[in-house]
């Protein structure tokens, strides 16, 4: 038997979709209300986490933050029994899951962090990627409790908080990646062109299948050869500061950018790659 802390969208997701496979799951949530509806798929709901972890070999949680975890493990402790499994989900800070890696285990609990790029209906379909670091004995003794559910389980090796640390950069990018999709959605606004078009083109070219190749092309830090000068790339990036001012459209991203190229143009950059901008975070 397990038992889960968090009834969120990804923590009710994972439950229902341990249930679905015949698995008995004891569950809580600081809202009662999103534990109990859990009751109609079998789960059994507490009112206190100290109560639904009460036997479980293995407890999941997956909540807010690290003050948050911190809370709701101090208040489940008195319910555990000795060597219970601790696995969480939750996007923390790296140093927040060193920690709780070091103090759980020291008190007889082992502790894992495997925080997770999905959303809730690959947390039910068990699809997505989990990350894991740490103890590697611990990580293949939990294997087939993790691998089950999700799609895809990546390793980032010995080291306690590698796990974090990889959520966090995952999620910069996207966080960064859909501000980018959010000032060409203004841009397009600006220049009066249908959003239908937009579809059109990314539907065909699609920029984010280059990801890797690009970042390959920036470690390697050869801003000589440039496949697109900066002078360049800021011409463009005037066009499009421009447009949006004529129409009235706020940017978010770009003007950020703008000004992070004018500092390197007035280095003596401006006929190298624009790649050169990432140059301070490579050093």
């Amino acid at each position: 038997m397990k038992a889960f802390l968090g009834m969120g969208l990804l923590g009710s997701g994972f439950t229902r979709a341990m249930l679905q496979k015949g698995e008995q799951v004891q569950v809580w949530n600081r809202t009662e209300s999103k534990a109990t509806a859990l009751q109609q798929y079998g789960a059994k709901a507490f009112s206190t986490p100290a109560e639904a972890v009460k036997g479980a070999g293995i407890v999941h949680i997956c909540v807010k933050d690290d003050e948050t975890v911190d809370a709701v493990l101090a208040a489940a402790e008195p319910g555990l029994s000795l060597g219970t499994i601790i696995i969480d989900h939750t996007t923390t800070s790296l140093q927040g899951a060193v920690d709780r890696t070091r103090n759980w285990t020291a008190k007889g609990f082992p502790y894992q962090h495997a925080p997770v790029f999905m959303g809730p209906s690959n947390a039910l379909d068990s699809t997505g990627y989990m990350l894991v670091s740490g103890d590697q004995a611990l990580i293949q003794q939990l294997d087939s409790e993790l691998s089950k559910m999700t799609g895809k389980v990546l390793n980032f090796g010995d080291e306690a908080g590698r796990a974090a640390g990889m959520k966090l950069l995952g999620n910069a990018f996207l966080i960064c990646f859909t501000v980018g999709i959010s000032d060409t959605l203004a841009l397009a606004k600006s220049l009066q062109i249908p959003t239908e078009d937009l579809t059109k083109l990314f539907t065909e070219w699609n920029p984010g299948s280059a990801t890797a190749g690009r970042l390959s092309r920036m470690l390697k830090g050869d801003y000589d050869n440039p496949s697109w000068e900066l002078n360049m790339a800021r011409k463009d990036t005037r066009l499009f500061i421009e447009a949006s001012h004529i129409a009235g459209v706020e940017l978010t991203l770009i003007p950020a950018i703008a000004k992070e190229m004018d500092k390197w143009i007035s280095q003596g950059n401006g006929n190298k790659d624009w790649f050169v901008i990432s140059k301070n975070a490579l050093d």
